[in-house]
């Protein structure tokens, strides 16, 4: 039958114009009385029943639970954190009848129930609930109203909710991966745009929306400064076009150079380090936008051949090779240690650095191999890419395991089928762990990959693409109490972050709005392609956290402050339903109660 009369309305719903039993009982519900303080509820299961104990201050007129049994709360009656499928009230079981929230509810049966003076225990049948894995569930007790936190209690495992450990039974949710294309910072298409004339704010916002572009290669060219220093005037169009860039959330590849063309013009040494010296306060206030540096300066376009001043790059003299070396030993010294600076060919790291590969333990550090990453200009033109490598059985190898550390990335220049086609593009990017591409040059190749099907797996798949497959979470904690997280994480993409960025857990208080940061230990640079990685930490809740439940979010941010609240320079998880556009964060469909 339809639940109505014996089923009472919290004074906390009046105003929704809900059903009361009567105007008596309703004006007893709201009434100042002595309050039986309830603290979160805990639930046990075994093979057939699952208990749920409700624990209070002093003896409640009466104790209600509700169930959510699918851990929605766009489902079921929706109210407290909760969208409840089933309510357990003074010993009766009741199931949601109702529509879009309204207050219906049809009895089910009976339960066996324990009132106490402290402690109130029920007990249901598990196939009374459906038979589900996992529930969320609420408690309340006397007028007036005190409500539990939610309580999350994974029912397979018969673990319990709450407890004296601060940290309750974790909670298994499953996610959905996405096929969307997404413009995470720092990797996929970029758009090469002219950097010695203002940039467009409009232009470049288009690029976002319409290309799903994060990312613009700035080639900055200083051909009126071959022999004198670099003008107020230029630096002062440097940071211009870097504030543009700060607007509109896209982030800049950045490269100097002395010839827009294949004249060979460059500065000799000494006037390259006056230059990088003077551009030094810039590249530093600028960090924030600047996703990597190119070498440049050398050469036809900075690409370090047919130069004036540096000699044949495949027959470098020992005099050619310093002078190289110090140009790169000065980038690195006024580029920020937390940026990255490409080398044109493997050649020229392996000349000048170290021809051994980067270790794990060398990685990530501010040592110069470990910031030497790759850019290939002329991917896929010919067997050794127009030039770009010498020894290719030497030098595949060798750019293969470098790039599982260092940043690489670049454009087509040729069509060159076979192997300018799909299926070499597709298995040399997986190969070397690409990152960005130039969506502008060479639009043949890039059409081509779209006639032959692979063009929107490039787009996916360039850099990295994170996917949530499953995560398991404490369902109750205490402030300044332990909080546990597990939570698998694939690779999809073709590489991992080459830069450092922090990884949070944001706990969102549901009725205030309050935001909570918990930093976790992991680092996506270690995410690795196409591999699972599984964080699996026990975290310490801030100590001021308030009573109340709280969402459970993820939150990549970017680390520098500048940024670190704008949602466009956070990574989205490439799963579906999780992403909050507004915020920048994750949602990871889990609800934590928080109660001393």
């Amino acid at each position: 039958m339809s639940l109505t009369k014996h089923i009472s309305v919290p004074c906390t719903l009046r105003k929704k114009n809900l059903f009361f039993a009567s105007a008596t009982f309703a004006a007893s519900m709201c009434a100042v009385s002595a309050q039986a303080q309830v603290a979160v509820p805990t639930a046990v299961a075994d093979a057939s029943d699952v208990h749920i104990t409700v624990s209070h201050t002093t003896t409640p007129t009466w104790t209600r639970v509700y169930i959510d049994r699918d851990r929605s709360t766009t489902t079921g009656y929706t109210a407290y954190g909760v969208g409840a499928d089933f309510l357990i009230e003074n010993g009766q079981l009741y199931k949601y009848s109702g529509i879009k929230g309204s207050w219906a509810w049809t009895s089910v049966k009976a339960l066996v129930t324990t009132p106490g003076t402290t402690r109130t225990s029920l007990t249901v049948s598990r196939a009374d609930l459906g038979s589900p894995t996992a529930i969320s569930f609420v408690a309340q007790t006397d007028p007036p109203l005190n409500v539990s936190p939610v309580t999350q209690a994974n029912l397979s495992t018969q673990s319990v909710g709450g407890g004296s450990g601060g940290g309750g039974a974790t909670v298994p949710v499953k996610y959905t991966a996405s096929t969307a294309t997404i413009a995470n910072p720092e990797r996929g298409f970029y758009r090469h745009v002219p950097c010695t004339t203002p940039l467009s704010q409009s232009q470049l916002k288009g690029y976002r929306t319409n290309s799903s572009s994060s990312m613009i290669l700035c080639v900055f060219y200083l051909k009126d400064f071959v022999t004198k220093p670099i003008s107020q005037a230029t630096l002062n169009l440097f940071q211009q076009q870097m504030a543009t860039v700060r607007s509109t959330g896209m982030k800049a590849i950045i490269r100097f150079a002395y010839s827009d063309s294949s004249s060979p013009i460059d500065a000799k040494p000494a006037m390259v380090n006056t230059h990088l010296t003077q551009l030094a306060p810039y590249l530093a206030s600028n960090k924030d936008v600047i996703a990597v540096v190119q070498a440049g300066l050398i050469g036809s376009w900075g690409e370090w051949g047919n130069t004036q001043n540096y000699g044949d790059s495949y027959n470098m003299t020992a005099q050619n090779m310093a002078d190289r070396k110090s140009i790169v030993d000065k980038l690195l010294s006024v580029v920020p240690a937390e940026r990255m600076v490409q080398l044109r060919m493997p050649l020229f790291k392996t000349k000048l650095y170290s021809a051994s590969n980067l270790t794990v333990s060398e990685a990530y550090t501010n040592a110069a191999k470990a910031r030497l990453g790759f850019h290939n200009d002329c991917f896929l033109s010919s067997a050794s890419d127009y030039g770009t490598y010498v020894n290719p059985s030497v030098e595949f190898p060798y750019l293969a395991a470098e790039s599982n550390y260092v940043a690489m990335g670049g454009e087509t220049c040729a069509v060159a089928p076979p192997r300018s086609d799909c299926p070499t593009a597709v298995a040399e990017m997986a190969k070397f762990k690409w990152s960005y591409l130039n969506l502008d040059y060479n639009t043949t190749v890039l059409n081509n990959w779209k006639n032959q099907g692979c063009f929107t797996t490039v787009d996916q798949k360039l850099g990295y693409r994170f996917v949530m497959s499953s995560g398991s979470y404490s369902g109750t904690a205490k402030p300044g109490g332990t909080f546990a997280v597990n939570l698998s994480v694939q690779n999809q993409g073709w590489a991992a972050p080459y830069n450092s960025r922090n990884v949070e857990l944001v706990f969102r208080n549901t009725a205030t709005g309050a935001l909570h940061f918990v930093k976790l230990a992991a680092d996506p640079r270690r995410w690795a392609a196409s591999q699972t990685t599984t964080i699996n930490e026990t975290v310490t809740l801030p100590s001021n956290m308030p009573r109340g439940n709280y969402a459970l979010l993820l939150n990549l941010p970017d680390p520098q402050t500048t940024l670190r609240n704008r949602p466009e320079y956070s990574i989205q998880m490439a799963n579906s339903n999780t992403w909050e556009a507004a915020t920048g964060f994750n949602q990871l469909n889990h609800t934590v109660g928080i109660a001393p």
